[in-house]
C-alpha cells in the first residue's frame, strides 16, 4: 500500500521538486520512499515517485520505483494484488529477487503486454513506463478501490494518487471546474473522470490509459454494466447451489486478503457485511482475530454493544472506543488535510477514528464494504421498489398538478413524498427520486437561478462530460445505458458505477491511509463480483428481506438474534452542529463580500440561502426542506477552498 506520483513531461521538473511532490503522501507510505527520472524521446522526460506502506516484503527488495530484470520496464504501484502467488508460478520463466507483489506487475506485462491487467485481481493504481514503446501506462482496479488523478495538459501528463502531489507540481494552476460543483453540492462526492479542478482528471474504475507521442488514449478491460450483462445471461436459479458458491468465494476472498508480513485485523461494526467478513477471517485464522469498532454516547447512533455480542460469540480479540461529540468535531478542520477534492460525506468522520483505533494495534484491517451495493442492503432499494409501483399514478399527478392554484401550481401544495413521485418523470434517472427543493437550490448557490436540470438524453450526458460547456446534471442521466428494467437492479448498478467507488471507496481510502492504515474489501473481489450477477435478484431482495442471500451466510456463523436489527451506520448530528459549533465558521464562509472576491457561488443567493437555513431550517424553500446536506457539502467546500487556494 502506497502512495505514488510522476510525470511524462517536456517540462523541467528537477528530482527535488518531484521529490516534494512525493513527500505531500507520506501519510500513505511512511515506511520507505523513492525517487527517480528517466530519459524519454523527444525531450519528454519521465518522472517517478513512490512512498511505500510495506505490506508484503519488507525488506529493501520491495522497493519502488522498481525496474524489470532486462531493464524495459519500470513501475511504481499502489495497492495490492491478491493472487500474485499464483501468478508467480504462471510467471516461472522471470528473475524474481523479492517476494512482494509489484515484481509480478513487471513480469506480468514482459508476458501479457497491455493484457496485464486482465491477470491481476486486486486494489491497484499503477504506472508503468515501457522503455521499449516508450509509453506510460496509468491502470486502476476494477471497481475503483485505489485512486489515480492525472493533469494533461498542452502534451504533458502528472500524474498522483492523491490530488496534492498535482497541485505541488511546478506550473498547476489550479482553475476550478465550476461546471460540477452543483452536482458536487447535491451528491456531496465528486464522480470519476471529473475532478474539481479543469484539466485534471481521474482514471475510471476498470480503465487503462496509455500516453503517447503527447496523447491520451483510455481503454476499458473491466465495467460494470459489462460484468452484470455476462453474468445474467446465466443466472444460477437453484437457492442452494447460489448460497454455496457465494460462501465459497467469499471464504477464498477472505483468505487471500489475509496474507500479510504485518499485524492484520478487521472492522466490526456489529451489521451483517462486517460480521460476516469478521467470521470468516476467524475461520482462516489459528489465533483470535483483532477486532475494533467505534461506540457513540448517543444511543441512535450506537452499535457497538451488537458488536461486542458478535466478537464474544466469535472469539476475536475486540476492542472498542468510545467516542463523543468533541473529539468528533475537532477532525472537521483536518478533513482537507486528506480529503485534498471536496467530499462531503459526513461518516468520514467516525471512520476516521475507528481507523486511528485500528491502527494502534495492526497495519492491515478487512471491511465488509460492497455488500449493500452488490445485494441490495440499503433503504433507498426500497424507497425505489414503491417508487416503481406508484409511478403510472406519479404520471397523473404530475399532470393534475400543473393546474394554476394562485401564483403557484397545484403541485408545489402537495407533501414533498408526493411532489418527488410526480415530478420522477425522466426516464434517464427513474430510481434517483429527490426532493423537488434540492436540486434547484444546488444549482441557484452556484448560478443564482432555481432552475432544475436539463433533461439530457445518455448521448447527450456522455458529450456534456467529455466536450460541451454548461452545468452538468445533479442527477445521472444514464439510466437507459444498463438495459435493465429491474429499478432496484438499475439503482444497484448505478451505485456501483458512481456512490460506491466515488463516495464509499474514497471516505475509506482517505481515511485509513490519513493512519497508514491499508484497507481491504473481500467483498469487491472480482470473483465475488462478478458471481453476485449470476445470482438471482430475488435471492437478494426476498419478500422484502434485503441481502437476503448473504445474511443466510452469516447465519451459518452467527445467531440471528445477534444481528438482526435495523441497520444504523456511521451518523453525526450534522444539522445540530452546523447550528452550533459550526455556526460562525459557516456565516463566515458564506459572507457575500467573501463570496464576491472568490467568484465560485452565486453571493446574494448563496448568503441568503445560508442565513435562511440557519434562523429556519429551509434555505428559504417554500417546500420546508431541510438544507443541512447542502449546508454541510457547501461548508466542506469552502473549508477545502480555504486549505488549498
Amino acid at each position: 500500500m502506497c502512495g505514488i506520483c510522476g510525470f511524462f513531461s517536456k517540462n523541467r521538473i528537477t528530482e527535488d521538486e518531484l521529490r516534494i511532490m512525493n513527500d505531500t503522501m507520506i501519510h500513505r507510505g511512511p515506511n520507505d520512499n523513492g525517487v527517480e527520472l528517466y530519459p524519454g524521446k523527444d525531450g519528454y522526460t519521465i518522472g517517478f515517485a513512490q512512498r511505500r506502506l510495506s505490506i508484503n516484503d519488507l525488506s529493501p527488495l520491495g522497493h519502488q520505483p522498481m525496474t524489470s530484470a532486462d531493464d524495459r520496464i519500470s513501475v511504481v504501484f499502489n495497492g495490492e494484488i491478491y493472487n500474485f502467488l499464483e501468478l508467480k508460478e504462471e510467471l516461472k520463466g522471470y528473475p524474481f529477487k523479492s517476494t512482494c507483489d509489484t515484481e509480478v506487475i513487471l513480469a506480468g506485462y514482459l508476458k501479457w503486454g497491455k493484457d496485464l491487467p486482465q491477470h491481476i485481481h486486486g486494489m491497484f493504481a499503477i504506472a508503468l513506463y515501457d522503455r521499449e514503446t516508450d509509453e506510460l501506462l496509468l491502470i486502476r482496479d476494477r471497481i475503483g478501490k485505489k485512486p489515480l488523478y492525472y493533469w494533461y495538459e498542452a502534451g504533458n501528463i502528472v500524474f498522483g494518487s492523491e490530488l496534492k502531489p498535482i497541485m505541488k507540481c511546478p506550473g498547476f494552476k489550479g482553475d476550478i471546474r465550476k461546471s460540477i460543483i452543483p452536482r458536487y453540492l447535491y451528491q456531496q462526492y465528486i464522480n470519476a473522470p471529473e475532478s474539481i479542478f479543469e484539466n485534471v482528471w481521474q482514471v475510471e474504475p476498470g480503465q487503462m490509459l496509455v500516453f503517447k507521442n503527447g496523447e491520451v488514449t483510455k481503454t476499458g478491460y473491466w465495467s460494470i454494466k459489462e460484468a452484470y450483462k455476462k453474468g445474467s445471461a446465466s443466472m444460477i436459479e437453484d437457492y442452494s447451489e447460489a448460497k454455496a458458491g457465494l460462501k465459497k468465494r467469499l471464504q477464498k476472498s477472505v483468505a487471500d486478503r489475509m496474507i500479510a508480513d504485518v499485524p492484520l485485523g478487521a472492522f466490526l461494526s456489529g451489521g451483517y457485511d462486517s460480521s460476516l467478513i469478521t467470521a470468516l477471517a476467524q475461520e482462516h485464522s489459528d489465533s483470535p482475530v483483532k477486532t475494533f469498532s467505534i461506540g457513540f454516547n448517543v444511543p441512535e447512533y450506537n452499535e457497538a454493544e451488537f458488536a461486542k455480542k458478535v466478537a464474544e460469540h466469535l472469539g476475536t480479540d475486540h476492542t472498542e472506543l468510545y467516542i463523543d461529540e468533541a473529539e468528533m468535531l475537532e477532525l472537521v478542520d483536518s478533513i482537507p488535510d486528506y480529503y485534498d477534492e471536496p467530499f462531503a460525506d459526513e461518516s468520514q468522520i467516525p471512520t476516521m477514528l475507528v481507523c486511528k483505533l485500528a491502527r494502534q494495534k495492526v497495519t492491515v484491517a478487512l471491511s465488509g464494504d460492497g455488500g449493500d451495493e452488490f445485494f441490495c442492503g440499503y433503504n433507498v432499494y426500497e424507497h425505489v421498489a414503491k417508487a416503481r409501483e406508484l409511478d403510472l399514478l406519479g404520471g397523473v399527478v404530475s399532470g393534475v398538478g400543473q393546474i394554476p392554484v394562485g401564483k403557484d401550481k397545484l403541485l408545489t401544495k402537495l407533501p414533498i413524498k408526493v411532489q418527488a413521485v410526480a415530478n420522477n418523470r425522466d426516464p434517464e434517472t427513474k430510481t434517483q427520486i429527490s426532493s423537488p427543493a434540492y436540486i434547484p437550490a444546488a444549482h441557484a448557490l452556484v448560478t443564482g437561478i432555481e432552475e432544475p436540470d436539463q433533461k439530457l438524453t445518455y448521448e447527450q450526458y456522455v458529450n456534456r462530460r467529455f466536450g460541451e460547456s454548461g452545468l452538468f446534471p445533479c442527477q445521472y442521466p444514464v439510466e437507459s445505458s444498463y438495459e435493465v428494467d429491474d429499478w432496484q437492479v438499475r439503482r444497484m448498478l448505478l451505485d456501483m458505477d458512481t456512490y460506491l467507488p466515488s463516495d464509499i471507496l474514497v471516505k475509506m481510502d482517505r481515511a485509513s491511509m490519513k493512519y497508514s492504515l491499508e484497507c481491504r474489501c473481500p467483498i469487491m473481489d472480482t470473483a465475488v463480483m462478478e458471481y453476485s450477477f449470476s445470482i438471482p435478484h430475488g435471492f437478494k431482495y426476498m419478500n422484502g428481506d434485503k441481502k437476503h442471500i448473504l445474511k443466510d451466510i452469516a447465519y451459518d456463523y452467527i445467531p440471528k438474534e445477534l444481528l438482526d436489527r435495523p441497520k444504523k451506520g456511521f451518523g453525526v448530528p450534522m444539522d445540530a452542529w452546523l447550528r452550533g459549533p459550526l455556526r460562525d465558521s459557516l456565516i463566515d464562509l458564506s459572507n457575500e463580500s467573501y463570496l464576491k472576491k472568490q467568484g465560485v457561488f452565486n453571493p446574494e443567493y448563496t448568503s441568503s440561502f445560508i442565513r435562511n437555513y440557519l434562523e429556519k431550517g429551509d434555505g428559504g424553500a417554500s417546500t420546508g426542506a431541510n438544507f443541512s446536506r447542502l449546508s454541510w457539502s457547501f461548508l466542506s467546500f469552502q473549508k477545502w477552498y480555504e486549505r488549498y487556494l
